[in-house]
């Protein structure tokens, strides 16, 4: 079973004349351990593209010291990387396989580099002897496995955070390090330089991207933006981090809008049936965090209540509902990441960014296009709140401002997608869509909310409780989407005014 901690680390040149400093001197160490030298034998494993090293993941196969195994590693920032462990096995563990599935698909993982090291450690201890850091001193043997065979070796000075230290206590020993003219090291890991080392072409710089030039450029930008997105959060998900399964779902509507507000700029015959597995996986997504967002909207409700309105076991009958409803939903969706049919959508992503289906449109210049797509989705906006209108409240009338909310969305994603285009008029549209979508989002909420009172005030009626408090509640959802109605009108006023109308520039 793989577990997982988080690596927080500053690494430094070194060559075979560089001495270490007396490491007792460094601020807050009382002792310094040393450990001895340990040999490491490591295989990293990639694509034959490097997939995993494009996006600064690691994935590697060790034997000896104490931590021997298979490791797998996510940047989070500079220095600082989430570790996945998992036992050693002479075949990848299928918790790490998962992890990396997003972006190695069906393609093989190979051996690309072979890193042998000599490893003597250093534990720096505080004033109670508990450990602050742990300094090695790395002699590296590395050998490139997947074409060329070649080799190279250097020297390098790794500090290593303890768990749960202060990462301030990390500049403590660089000032003492650089006092003894020792530098940070210009890689950022071991296998990064390792790669660069025994490529068998001559590393040339990248050239920096093109700026966005034509209709074309900007949507696949954006396009590009939540495809990386999807594929970047699924581990995340997988592992159950917080707030991933929001983001993730939420690349997808982003995509899904883009390629159908942008139809005359990407051929519709190609991105409709991608849009139809988005709109699948945003569903399978859901299912979490709609319950989570609707159980978190009720329990402030109860919790806002005088303990004398709370009458009966409400908080528990809460709980045992809720429990039921979302019983297995987090391993329904590991699941669907699992499954052929995403992996088929991960497919399809790939190759509209090979191969993107671009229209004769695409060749133009941004302003006309793309404001034309966002005039045209703040139109359907206006034309969904219009139909709202015609409905007295009651059932009807919020399912037309739920069309409208699923409306707005469109709208603020497109006008967001031509924000690097159009500028300051996009920005201001993004911004006043924005609210009436988070509007006519509370106020969906409110109907889902009085839809789950009404079923758990049955409930708590048939097993013999008082349901006062969950009418109670629900007089209160209905207070509230009534405010929301009332406020809608000034909102979208607001949003029209800003309604994105000719392009701004070529």
């Amino acid at each position: 079973m793989a577990d997982s901690k988080r690596e927080i680390e500053r690494k430094y040149e070194a060559t075979g004349d560089t001495r270490l400093p007396d490491l007792n001197r460094v601020a807050g160490v009382t002792a310094v351990d040393h450990h001895g030298v340990s040999e490491l034998d490591a295989v990293y494993y990639d694509t034959e593209d490097l997939r995993l090293a494009a996006d600064h993941l690691t994935l590697r196969r060790r034997t000896g010291g104490p931590d021997a195994g298979w490791h797998l590693k996510f940047p989070v920032a500079s220095g600082i990387r989430d570790e996945i462990r998992a036992p050693l096995a002479d075949t990848l563990p299928p918790d790490l396989a998962g992890l990396v599935r997003s972006r190695v698909r069906d393609t093989a993982l190979v051996p690309v580099v072979r890193l042998r090291s000599a490893r003597d450690v250093h534990l720096l201890k505080g004033p109670g002897g508990e450990p602050l850091a742990e300094l090695s001193v790395d002699e590296v043997r590395a050998e490139r496995l997947n074409g060329g065979g070649r080799s190279t070796a250097w020297t390098e000075i790794e500090v290593e955070l303890a768990d749960d230290g202060d990462p301030a206590f990390l500049d403590a020993v660089e000032k003492r390090l650089r006092k003894a003219g020792i530098r940070p090291s210009a890689s950022p890991s071991k296998l990064s330089r390792a790669l660069a080392e025994t490529s068998p072409k001559k590393q040339r710089e990248p050239e920096p991207s093109a700026s966005p030039r034509t209709a074309g450029d900007h949507v696949l930008a954006y396009v590009q933006h939540q495809i990386t997105a999807i594929v970047a959060l699924d581990p995340a998900v997988r592992r159950g981090l917080p707030d991933s399964v929001h983001r993730m779902r939420v690349a997808t509507r982003r995509l899904r809008s883009a390629l159908r507000s942008y139809r005359k700029v990407l051929d519709r015959t190609v991105t409709d049936p991608v849009c139809a597995e988005l709109k699948w996986l945003a569903a399978e997504l859901g299912v979490d965090r709609d319950q989570e967002v609707l159980d978190a909207r009720l329990l402030t409700r109860i919790e806002g209540l005088a303990p004398t309105l709370v009458l009966g076991p409400v908080r528990a009958r809460l709980r045992m509902w809720s429990t039921a409803r979302r019983s297995g939903s987090r391993r329904r969706t590991v699941e669907v990441l699992d499954g052929t049919r995403y992996l088929a959508l991960l497919e399809k992503l790939h190759a509209l960014l090979a191969d993107p289906p671009l229209r004769p449109a695409a060749a133009g210049p941004p302003g006309k296009a793309l404001a034309r797509a966002a005039h045209k989705d703040h139109a359907r906006l206006a034309t969904r709140l219009a139909h709202a209108r015609e409905h007295p409240p009651g059932p009807d009338h919020d399912l037309a401002l739920h069309n409208a909310r699923k409306a707005a969305k469109r709208a603020r994603y497109s006008a967001e997608a031509a924000r690097p285009a159009l500028g300051k008029p996009a920005r201001k549209s993004v911004k006043r869509l924005k609210a009436v979508q988070s509007l006519l989002g509370d106020h969906q909420d409110s109907v889902v909310a009085r839809e789950a009172l009404r079923t758990l005030a049955v409930q708590a009626h048939a097993a013999g409780e008082s349901s006062f408090t969950w009418g109670l509640l629900y007089g209160q959802e209905e207070a509230a989407a009534a405010a929301l109605r009332r406020e809608l009108p000034k909102v979208w006023a607001r949003a029209s005014r800003a309604e994105i109308r000719t392009a701004s520039g070529g």
